[in-house]
């Protein structure tokens, strides 16, 4: 990247200082959600986007902290000057959620009725609760409705439900490699990512830190986010040693790679958060109010779509974004689909892609 392109950005925070009530009954007496922003707010208002992160994701989602800051935010693909979110015409806003651990009020936070971390004690939230506090976030930027919400697989569904929560507070929604709700083999693999931080000794003696459970349940997810292919094309089945050596040490480069994927992110990440993160994505289901007719779900929403999926996904398969956009059109909505070629499974949504970022492109600058 060059350097007049270089997108620097510092956090920021919002404070909500009331009773915050939860899906599940239960309350926060007041929350701090860290964010950024990219690009400038014009005049009218009318160009706010907002970036909905998934399940490991936070606010840093583009540009770096310094000149000297050798990694760029997770999205940082997509978001910047002349790209798919292009900050030279778009305000964009990217906010780490409740529950996260990146600075906003999570299970990390010090509970002022012990001085000591939440832990377990922080209460489960959902993505309507994730929405609604966006939605605070909104009333304090003084934005009257977003350009667009978008998001990829965890994050795409905070986009839907936003079209069905707050329909007048979006004009466009982007929804990238998502699903009306979980499938039950996602809620199996959910699980034993939770049996895994749970069940390890340091988690069950109160540590907030179980690096070996927390890191199994990273290496299981990461397994489900690429795709066969691209486990050949990068490892196939290369040593890492020489030859064999008849026991249980790491042998193949994948079990490498998958080693180095957790311990590294087991130092980074809070387990309470990676359960929490988890249950939300279980729990999403919005149809289940309308006994499980995701169209009569859509019906009240007024914003036009675009829905994306990657062929070779095989977690979020193409077969649940069509659900999507069935339904949509059932509920004769806005829509349009793009399914993309790309061979990196889930991740493909984090991917440059020049087919994917021209479809943001023009979705985002059309009258639809």
């Amino acid at each position: 990247m060059s350097e007049s392109n270089l997108l620097i950005v510092e956090p920021k925070k919002f404070s909500f200082n009331e009773v915050f009530k939860l899906e599940s009954g239960e309350k926060l007496n007041g929350f701090e959600v860290v964010y950024e922003t990219y690009g400038e707010l014009n005049k009218q208002k009318s160009n706010a986007i907002l970036i909905c992160h998934a399940l490991s994701g936070n606010h840093h989602a583009a540009g770096v902290y310094s000149k000297e800051d050798i990694k760029p935010g997770w999205w940082d693909e997509l978001i910047g000057p002349d790209k798919a979110f292009d900050t030279n015409k778009y305000f964009i806003v990217s906010l780490n959620n409740l529950g996260g651990c990146h600075g906003s009020s999570g299970p990390n936070s010090i509970n002022p009725e012990t001085n000591k971390e939440f832990g377990s004690e922080f209460p489960i939230v959902t993505v309507s609760d994730w929405v609604n506090s966006q939605n605070l976030l909104r009333e304090e930027l003084k934005i009257d409705k977003w350009l667009s919400v978008a998001g990829g697989s965890l994050g795409g569904m905070q986009a839907l439900q936003w079209a069905i929560e707050f329909p007048d507070k979006l004009s466009k929604a982007i929804v990238i490699a998502a699903a009306p709700k979980l499938s039950t083999q996602n809620i199996a693999f959910n699980e034993v990512a939770r049996q895994s931080i749970i069940s390890d000794p340091d988690f069950e003696k109160g540590d907030a830190h179980p690096q070996k459970g927390l890191g199994l349940a990273r290496m299981l997810g990461h397994i489900t986010y690429l795709s066969e292919e691209s486990m050949k094309n990068k490892f196939g089945r290369d040593l890492k040693k020489e030859k064999l050596g008849y026991d249980y040490d790491v042998e193949f480069e994948i079990e490498s790679y998958l080693r180095y994927q957790g311990a590294n992110f087991s130092k980074t990440f809070n387990a309470h958060t990676y359960l929490l993160m988890t249950k939300a994505l279980d729990y999403f289901d919005p149809a289940r109010m309308n006994d499980g007719i995701f169209a009569k779900t859509l019906e009240n929403s007024l914003c036009s779509f675009l829905i994306i999926s990657f062929k070779s996904d095989w977690r979020f398969p193409p077969e649940r974004s069509k659900e999507i956009v069935d339904a949509l059109i059932e509920a004769e909505k806005k829509v349009s689909y793009l399914n993309i070629d790309s061979i990196q499974g889930h991740d493909s949504f984090l991917m440059k892609n020049d087919r994917y970022e021209n479809a943001i492109k023009s979705f985002l600058k059309s009258d639809v």
